[in-house]
C-alpha cells in the first residue's frame, strides 16, 4: 500500500510509541478529534497520545486508504489493551504543506 509520506510516519509513530515523533506529524495548530474530545495544537496532541499509548498500548496495522479531495481516509486495524481489541478504524486526514491538519478517528 502506498501510503503518502506523513501518514506512513504516522503510523511508524505509533507502532512505535513515540508521541513526539507523533505530534510531529501535524502543523503547530492541528487539530485532532478522537473519543468524543478535541485536541489542538502539537503539545496537546503529544499529551493525549502519549496518555494514550499507556493506557491502550495500540498499534495500527494499514488496510486501506481512499483520496477524498483533500482528505485521505486510511483504515486501519488497530489492537491493543482496550476492551473490543482488535478493532478497524477509520482515520481522515487533512494534509497541507506536508503535515497533518487535522485527523478524525472514527468506527
Amino acid at each position: 500500500m502506498n501510503l503518502p509520506k506523513i501518514i506512513a510516519d504516522l503510523v511508524t509513530a505509533q507502532n512505535e510509541f513515540d508521541s513526539l515523533a507523533y505530534a510531529n506529524c501535524f502543523s503547530e495548530t492541528a487539530v485532532v478529534f478522537d473519543e468524543g474530545k478535541t485536541h489542538t495544537g502539537k503539545a496537546d496532541i503529544q499529551e493525549w497520545i502519549e496518555d494514550s499509548n499507556k493506557k491502550y498500548k495500540s498499534v495500527m496495522k494499514p488496510l486501506s486508504i481512499v483520496h477524498e479531495g483533500k482528505t485521505s481516509v486510511l483504515s486501519a486495524e488497530c489492537s491493543g489493551t482496550f476492551p473490543g481489541s482488535p478493532v478497524i478504524l477509520k482515520f481522515h486526514f487533512d494534509i497541507e504543506d506536508g503535515l497533518i491538519q487535522t485527523l478524525k478517528v472514527t468506527g
